[in-house]
């Protein structure tokens, strides 16, 4: 399939989880970008494979969720093995209960999140360009001119904006002479997809020895899983290497007799940190692997990209839409570099521990780490900790210049992500809750305490006459079946409480009044809407 157009709004280069996630979302913002990959289709290796609360909520967003539960498996537990011997067992059954709609660790492999963002794309008339290749990028104040290959054939188009979703080789990255910062882990390592007739249940086992160690992780399809591990260092270099011929090592480690009946993926690789200096340069943007890439420890590498683009896309649609002012666009990496570089350190820490042979962390992960798994686990606030911080819903934003701040009450900040709360409509008497009031593109008023009629019919006003197709709202007046929202956010008896929901369900601003002056100023001086 051949590119007709010579310019287009957004050019994408990859098809992967990230860029897929970045078409899909400017398509909810009438935004029709060419996608480009140089693969020949899509990917039939499972790859990444564990999906967090964060992303399943993006999904939610999108009017897809359901194919994504339907197709994945929730992890039961994680179950440390010390030398084949069961120590310590965490249960992530509703781990993250009244957090998020997704209180658990979904394992729906890559393969199918980019086939189910491919299904997006095709029901919005938005072809992937496969087999085609960026060869050269150059800028200038007004464009971006990229060369392409598809074949024996070369072509030249021009777009406003460039999107590098091409991986961890990224060629828009080295295009764009960005270092890319970090290290390759010295171990060599191993990944199997295996139809197994041992059974290991739903929970993800880890087992640890002083030979190094292993993991299988249950997969959707029944009697499937995931084994990845650390390569023995007799194996170390050699080619031609299969399952198989590791069982004996596998078998070693584990105490039991593995089984595998069928091989769906083998491969080993190396393992890398890294980081890119900049994730925005004139009008290119990184994103996922070409801007960074962690170890696999806590199933956030994948998560971290979709969220990449989550944040870009809405910033960058305002822009091609001519509502927001380009300056918006800084926000991108202001936001999501402290979380690449948090998210990298956090998994280059735990990595570096599990792999580490030194005898003195021998002695901790024998001795003292299972004790202290097992105590951190019983207590709720440690729980609670550990499921926002893997499943990404504790992300914020709070530095960032697009917030404005001005409640001297709520313990919820501009920045957070808008906390899960259920509400009930005393209007259709049901129950929904605050992220279904956003699911609809664009920014959310949402007020808290009583208006007055004729407030109500202002603020609708002010909406229809000066953001018709980007302000969505929503009124919540006091009641006894509403109470721990006002609680939550700190509201007192009869005061109020103004928030403006950013597209991608993170506060960009709270107020203890509603005012509409002050949210037209947040909106005009701060976001940079265009007038």
């Amino acid at each position: 399939m051949t590119i007709t157009q010579q310019h287009t709004s957004v050019l994408i280069v990859g098809a992967g989880p990230s860029g897929l996630m970045m078409a899909a979302q400017l398509l909810r913002y009438g935004i029709q970008p060419i996608v480009i990959d140089i693969k020949q289709g899509p990917t039939n290796q499972s790859k990444a494979l564990g999906v967090q609360a964060r992303s399943l909520e993006i999904y939610r967003q999108m009017g897809v969720i359901d194919t994504v539960i339907k197709g994945g498996k929730q992890a039961a537990g994680v179950v440390f093995n010390q030398n084949g011997a069961e120590v310590a067992a965490l249960s992530l059954n509703n781990v993250g209960e009244g957090q998020t709609a997704f209180p658990f660790v979904l394992l729906y492999q890559q393969s199918k999140n980019e086939r189910l963002l491919l299904d997006f794309l095709t029901l919005n008339c938005c072809p992937v360009y496969w087999n085609t290749s960026l060869l050269s990028v150059q800028q200038d104040a007004g464009k971006v001119t990229a060369q392409l290959q598809t074949g024996d054939e070369t072509q030249t188009i021009t777009t406003d904006w460039l999107i590098g979703a091409d991986g961890a080789h990224s060629t828009v990255r080295k295009q764009l002479q960005l270092p890319f910062n970090g290290d390759t882990y010295q171990h060599q390592f191993y990944l199997a997809d295996v139809k197994m007739t041992n059974d290991f249940g739903d929970r993800v086992n880890l087992f640890l020895s002083k030979k190094g160690f292993n993991a299988f992780f249950p997969m959707p399809e029944e009697q499937c899983y995931r084994i990845v591990g650390q390569l023995p260092d007799e194996f170390s270099g050699k080619k031609d290497l299969t399952i198989e011929k590791i069982l004996p090592y596998l078998n070693d480690i584990t105490g039991t007799s593995i089984e595998v009946e069928q091989t769906n993926w083998f491969t080993d690789y190396h393992l890398h940190h890294r980081m890119a200096d900049k994730f925005k340069q004139g009008r290119c943007f990184l994103i996922g692997d070409a801007a960074h890439i962690h170890s696999p420890a806590g199933a956030q590498g994948m998560n971290t990209g979709l969220q990449d683009a989550y944040n870009l896309a809405w910033k960058l649609a305002g822009v091609v839409n001519n509502q927001l002012k380009e300056t918006i666009l800084d926000s991108y990496a202001a936001e999501r570099m402290p979380v690449a570089k948090m998210v990298l350190n956090t998994t280059d820490r735990i990595f570096k521990m599990i792999l580490s042979r030194n005898w003195l962390v021998g002695l901790f992960k024998k001795w003292m780490l299972p004790g202290l798994l097992k105590n951190a686990w019983s207590k709720p606030a440690l729980r609670d900790m550990f499921f926002k911080k893997i499943s990404q819903i504790g992300i914020s934003y709070r530095d960032s210049q697009i917030n404005l701040h001005l409640s001297h009450h709520s313990p919820i900040k501009a920045g957070d992500r808008l906390p899960y709360l259920k509400v009930f409509d005393e209007k259709k008497k049901q129950e929904t809750d605050l992220h279904e009031w956003c699911s609809k593109p664009g920014f959310t008023i949402i007020t808290l305490g009583k208006l007055q009629e004729l407030d109500l019919f202002t603020l609708a006003k002010w909406i229809t006459q000066n953001y018709p197709a980007n302000l969505n709202f929503f009124y919540l007046p006091p009641s006894s079946r509403n109470q721990h929202v006002f609680d939550a956010f700190g509201v007192k008896e009869k005061k109020k409480l103004a928030l403006i929901i950013r597209p991608d369900m993170h506060i960009g601003f709270i107020n203890d009044i509603v005012d509409i002056d002050m949210m037209d100023n947040y909106l005009q001086n701060v976001v940079g809407f265009n007038k």
